[in-house]
């Protein structure tokens, strides 16, 4: 392992962590940003059964999707590991950095799976989506739907606004 890229004594491997991380969680801030401003304004202006029929459409793609999968999960791994590795090299401005993206990370996973994840799975267990017209559950799901994933997108814009204050105090930290 190359452990001294500069006089600052940074890794490669952190580099290669802090940089992952925050092109992945730049990734789906991008993602949830464009579901806030284009997705669910543009199906929320059609008939429930469009809307249903969408939304079930993109949540089955989203689950059998294994890229990502693998993005919203590494994301929050190497953000961790990146933290670790920088606080146990000393630099800990960087390590809080990196530590505060990854709760903040963690906030939109703890949202995904508590509030985006039930909702979607009530909604596919609806029945058919020509009968959903007017039922309840396109009301609740859509406005709590839509609010939680505003919640994500702030954590996960806040992520990663600290991935890249990370990666500045790295790059001066072992620029020395």
């Amino acid at each position: 392992m190359q452990t001294d890229l500069a006089a600052g004594g940074g890794s490669r491997i952190t580099t290669a962590l802090l940089t992952v991380s925050t092109v992945l969680v730049g990734l789906m801030a991008g993602l949830f940003f464009a579901f806030d401003v284009s997705v669910m304004p543009g199906l929320a202006r059609g008939d429930d059964q469009t809307y249903v029929t969408a939304m079930r459409n993109i949540n089955a793609v989203i689950d059998g999707n294994g890229l990502f999968g693998t993005v919203f999960v590494v994301a929050l791994l190497a953000a961790v590991a990146s933290a670790a590795a920088e606080l146990r090299g000393g630099r800990r401005g960087v390590a809080a950095w990196a530590g505060a993206a990854a709760v903040l990370y963690l906030a939109v996973l703890v949202v995904t799976f508590t509030v985006n994840i039930p909702l979607n799975n009530e909604l596919a267990a609806a029945g058919d989506a020509a009968r959903t017209a007017g039922f309840p559950i396109v009301d609740r799901f859509e406005g709590t739907w839509v609010a939680a994933n505003i919640v994500r997108t702030l954590c996960c814009t806040a992520a990663l606004v600290a991935l890249v204050r990370a990666l500045v105090l790295y790059g001066r930290a072992t620029a020395r």
